[in-house]
């Protein structure tokens, strides 16, 4: 139970760094330091500063299979609840996922385990959807709808007018409920 416990608070401390300052920050005694541990400690679970990201995006993976498991569950709107939750729910969320996407992207923090995990998440989403909706095109274009969403949130762009938005949602669930038949 305590290796558990030690593990997810050098995870949470990586998060955390990444969160206030970007990958440029992570070290294996600036993980250390935020989590607590010495650096021997830290090292018993990560060998390296590849392995905390490796956790990490494990972490992320876990998350994600979660939302599947709820997006899935009996009477769920599969494309509801992806457009619902392609905004993140906080500033914080956002710059993890964010600093997550930058490690990926520098090659420094993650190796091909960690963007097959991303790539994962992003297919089960495209399988949901396309088995709810049934329509591969539809359900290709609401995949990128909150993509698109989820990726400007990232980012930092301005949030879509929400009316917009409203409207824009409403227009997807009418085009889905056509092609479910409802």
């Amino acid at each position: 139970m305590a290796a558990t416990s030690t593990r997810d608070r050098i995870l949470d401390a990586l998060q955390r760094i990444l969160i206030r300052q970007g990958t440029a920050a992570v070290t294996l005694e600036s993980v250390a330091a935020e989590a607590g541990v010495s650096k021997g400690g830290l090292l018993y679970h990560f060998r390296s500063k590849q392995a905390m990201f490796q956790g990490l995006t494990r972490r992320i993976d876990e998350d994600a299979e979660a939302e599947f498991v709820q997006a899935t569950r009996e009477g769920v709107d599969v494309v509801r609840y992806f457009l619902q939750t392609s905004l993140p729910a906080s500033d914080e969320e956002a710059a993890l996922y964010w600093s997550v996407i930058a490690a990926l992207r520098s090659g420094e923090g993650l190796t091909d385990d960690g963007t097959e995990v991303l790539a994962r998440v992003f297919n089960r989403w495209s399988e949901l959807l396309t088995d709810y909706i049934g329509d591969p095109v539809l359900a290709e274009t609401v995949r990128l709808v909150g993509d698109g969403l989820y990726l400007s949130a990232l980012s930092g762009l301005p949030h879509p007018d929400p009316d917009l938005l409203r409207r824009v949602f409403d227009r997807i669930f009418e085009q889905v409920a056509a092609a479910r038949g409802a």
